[in-house]
């Protein structure tokens, strides 16, 4: 008995010997210079299959069996400066390699990245909007050349705007509550200060928000954050502007516990590469941090980006055949200078107080308190001054735009009673020799007017902003498995709207009466004449206010992590209106209904490691959200009318990724669905041909209600270090986006609501640039510090934006009929459906060329960038729409039958060949 008892507890002692001996080898890798930990770090036993990646503590160890002897670990991250380290693995030994460092590597690729930002991103209309940069960061192979190769050709990652991404700096959400998007050029043009970001993409846990299903940015600007020293750049490019100059300066940690970041840059340019777009910004920062003892710290960053450009206009084909891909109709000379009649200009002042708790080693709390305020105008030109007359207001001028539809030769050609050649070749020859805004006209017309009210006028259409955010995000790590996020957020917003007179043009005032109807703007001040700098038009306010919430735990293991995570959030609307609007007389003054959303949000996911080399990621989430103030409001310009049967907008979202990993390969292949379901869409435009108004032509607010979206598809991206010099990527996107319901329209004009019914749209493509993108490219990185790069580019399957009302029943019934219900006599469904194909632009390919070339001197580093976009300046557009005017069949049909259509859809053209040259100075 005591033989077997000492027997058993020999093998009990034995095994907890033999578990307290095995080998182990682990350790951690931080950054070079401010030796900060870096997650995604590949650490490999050279010579073997062994790897596994750092995580977000930059901390890493082997599970497998590692060989005994000497061997080497390789450290390796895209971006970063590769390293060696031997170490002697002893059986029953623990080697604990900590702070291991990697360098980044001394180029600025990344000013690449964000001069896209810069320049893609300032645009207003949806054909322009895409999300680079929430992908500045990205070290995913697929994710930079998104960002680097396929924005230029305005692709959206998944098929969808940046409304579905969060952007945040220093915790506190910088998209808009107007329209859900980022306004990129509140920080525009401070490349070096925005740098430092956390990003998730996709459903990824985040450990500030909830997210969107694009995922979150977080721009870290705390003063503690900026390694010291300072650098200054200059670039100069053919884009968007011409010269860009940027100082940066960083104090590092100072005596007391201060530090300090201070930055300061301008962009400009008489004109990009579109006519007449100038630009004029400039850009200031500051961060001022103070360490207030051991656990707490505060700082306070503002951040002043004063903008201003000149838009570029959507042209129809017939003048782009004339004038080329570079022509804007919004400019003409004015006393020997070009002169854009659009101008956009932002001046939005962002201040922000954040607190940092450090409650324990394992739990952080950060409180942030942000304030922005100021304006953001577009300009554009009135042609509907009009004058009193025995007390009834009389005139309006034409439309002065030189590409307007009877300037063109093509509506010459298309009179009913037949062609005027004569006239048309006059109106092609005055368009190609001049074909821009004629201000001088514009002058005379106002200063021969009797009483010299004007005709014309340059105003703009002003959003006054003042918002108010307050959060508390909470982080606890429980154990080393196990880590909690919770955040509490609160936004408030007062929204002036309004319109206000830049330039009479010569006059000396402007009559506050819509000219079409004699209808008065303000009917509480009739007949009121608006000077410069005097609002007019329309006035009112919207407020907003929004809190929310969520939970999330993380929960991470040797061979699997995974995540849970809630959101809830309470959303408030209300307008008020400043002024009477007489076509709307009891629905446009004072304050109208508030208007309450709950949004609910759910996700979860998990990443199983079969090994270091093989992983595969899973997402899947559903959320409720409250559609944004521009598509709550039908035209909140003169009234209260909110859209009939509004709701919050549902999407459902899933992905499933393979990861592989390995010293020579690293991969990524993700498969994606995302169905939104009840969102709005409002837009305006002028139409003819349209029922159940008292004209058949009429200015139109269009809703598009109760949509239903899919989008689904792949992602791919791989890169392989062939060479220790050579790296070969490739990346591509391959996606089908459509409509997936036939949702209602309703149009409004004035106080006149029509309900237009079922919009046929199911399994239409949802136009934004390429559904499908590829790439493919090397780099070369010379030991001696100089690299280069090319890559080629294909896209496919782009489409013009269809006009829903053409797809309702407005289209094929007679309007004179007295029923308006019999379809036209002479309706030909095949020729319909031809006239009703969405159009599909041609392929093409784009070959892009970037190098570069760093110096280290003494303590110093210079640094070289170029690139060249479109080497051989391939012509190709990037997206469009349908213009709404021929709203019937045969006005379309009669349109179409022309060689050249009057309402032919609209273009955007990517840029031909064109440069960016960057120089910067590092101390």
């Amino acid at each position: 008995m005591k033989k077997r008892l000492f027997i058993y507890l020999f093998g009990v002692i034995s095994t907890f010997t033999m578990y307290a001996q095995q080998t182990l080898v682990k350790g951690s890798v931080t950054e070079a210079i401010s030796f900060e930990p870096i997650p995604e770090v590949t650490v490999t036993i050279e010579g073997t299959e062994l790897s596994v990646v750092t995580g977000e503590e930059g901390t890493f160890e082997f599970l497998e069996t590692v060989p005994l002897g000497e061997q080497i670990l390789v450290i390796s991250k895209s971006g970063y400066i590769s390293k060696r380290y031997p170490i002697v693995v002893n059986a029953g030994q623990t080697v604990n390699i900590t702070d291991m460092t990697l360098e980044k590597v001394v180029t600025d690729a990344d000013l690449f990245t964000i001069t896209l930002s810069d320049d893609e991103l300032n645009d207003d209309t949806s054909g322009m909007d895409n999300i680079s940069g929430l992908l500045q960061s990205s070290q995913d192979v697929f994710q930079r050349t998104a960002a680097f190769e396929f924005s230029p050709s305005f692709f959206r990652v998944r098929g969808l705007d940046s409304e579905n991404g969060s952007v945040l700096v220093n915790g506190i959400e910088m998209n808009k509550m107007y329209n859900g998007r980022p306004q990129w050029s509140n920080w525009g043009g401070l490349n070096d200060v925005v740098r430092n970001q956390e990003l998730t993409t996709g459903l990824q846990p985040s450990n500030y928000n909830f997210g969107g299903v694009l995922g979150t940015t977080n721009m870290i600007v705390r003063a503690s954050k900026y390694r010291e020293g300072g650098r200054v750049t200059y670039s100069t490019s053919n884009r968007s502007y011409t010269n860009r100059i940027m100082a940066s300066y960083a104090s590092g940690l100072l005596k007391g516990g201060w530090s300090y970041a201070l930055m300061a840059g301008r962009r400009w340019g008489d004109e990009g590469y579109q006519e007449a777009t100038l630009y004029d910004s400039n850009s200031f920062f500051a961060s001022v941090e103070k360490q207030l003892g051991e656990k707490h710290s505060l700082n306070f960053t503002s951040i002043y980006t004063p903008n201003r450009r000149g838009k570029s206009s959507p042209n129809t084909q017939e003048v782009y055949d004339l004038r080329g891909i570079k022509y804007n109709e919004y400019w003409g000379w004015y006393d020997g200078d070009k002169r854009n009649s659009r101008i956009k200009e932002i001046e939005e002042p962002i201040l922000m107080l954040n607190h940092y708790w450090d409650i324990s080693s394992k739990t952080k709390l950060n409180t942030n308190v942000g304030y922005q305020f100021g304006k953001t105008g577009n300009s554009r030109l009135d042609y509907g001054g009009t004058r009193l007359v025995n007390d009834n207001p009389i005139g309006n001028g034409s439309n002065p735009s030189p590409a307007y539809y009877q300037k063109l030769p093509s509506f010459w050609l298309g009179l009913d009673e037949g062609p005027d050649f004569a006239e048309a070749y006059k109106r092609q020859h005055s368009f190609v020799n001049d074909g821009q805004i004629d201000w001088a006209s514009l002058y005379r017309t106002n200063m021969e007017n009797i009483g010299a009210y004007s005709t014309y006028a340059l105003y703009e259409d002003r959003n006054d902003d003042k918002q108010l955010t307050v959060n508390s995000i909470l982080t606890s790590e429980i154990n080393e498995n196990i880590i909690l996020n919770a955040s509490v957020n609160y936004r408030k917003l007062k929204s002036e709207n309004f319109a206000e007179i830049l330039d009479l043009l010569g006059g000396s005032g402007f009559l506050n009466v819509d000219s079409f109807d004699g209808f008065q703007f303000d009917l509480q001040n009739p007949n009121r004449v608006a000077l410069e700098g005097d609002k007019f038009k329309y006035n009112y306010n919207l407020y907003a206010d929004v809190v929310s919430g969520y939970a999330q735990a993380q929960f991470k293991y040797s061979k699997v992590d995974f995540y849970l995570s809630g959101s809830y959030t309470s959303t408030q609307y209300q307008r008020e209106g400043l002024y009477q609007n007489e076509a709307n007389l009891n629905n446009s003054l004072g304050k109208g209904e508030k208007l309450d959303f709950n949004g609910f949000g759910g996700k979860a996911g998990f990443t199983y490691k079969f090994s270091g080399k093989h992983l595969v990621d899973v997402n899947a989430g559903y959320l409720t959200k409250a559609p944004s103030l521009r598509n709550t409001y039908s035209n909140a310009r003169v009234n209260h009318n909110i859209v009939p049967n509004i709701t919050e907008e549902k999407i459902s979202s899933a992905d499933i990724s393979y990861i592989f990993r390995s010293p020579i390969v690293k991969a990524k292949i993700t498969g994606f669905y995302i169905k939104s379901e009840d969102a709005n869409e409002i837009s305006f435009y002028y139409a003819d041909g349209v029922q159940g108004f008292s004209e058949d032509s009429e200015f139109v607010s269009e809703i598009l209600q109760g949509i239903d979206k899919k989008h689904f598809g792949a992602e791919i991206g791989i890169e392989a270090q062939v060479l220790p010099t050579l790296k070969l990527k490739g990346a591509a996107s391959i996606g089908q986006y459509t409509y997936d319901n036939n949702p209602n329209l309703i149009l409004s004009a004035d106080d006149v609501t029509v309900d237009q019914g079922t919009a046929y749209l199911k399994d239409y493509k949802i136009a934004g640039g390429p559904q499908q993108a590829y790439s493919v490219g090397f780099e070369y990185r010379d030991p001696d510090y100089w690299w280069f790069g090319a890559t080629v580019n294909y896209f496919n399957n782009t489409y013009v934006d269809v006009a829903p009302l053409t797809r309702t029943k407005n289209f094929y019934l007679d309007p004179i009929d007295g029923t308006n219900n019999v379809v036209f006599n002479d309706y030909d469904p095949a020729l319909a459906r031809e006239l009703l194909k969405q159009e599909e632009f041609d392929d093409y390919y784009v070959v892009n060329l970037m190098g570069g070339k760093s110096w280290k001197i003494g303590d110093y580093y210079v640094g070289f960038f170029a690139s060249v976009g479109n080497l051989f300046d391939e012509v190709y557009k990037t997206g469009g729409f349908e213009q709404g005017r021929n709203a019937n069949y045969r006005q379309l049909r009669d349109d179409a039958s022309n060689g050249t259509r009057v309402f032919g859809s609209k273009y955007w053209y990517g840029r031909g060949a064109n440069y960016f040259v960057n120089l910067n100075f590092r101390f």
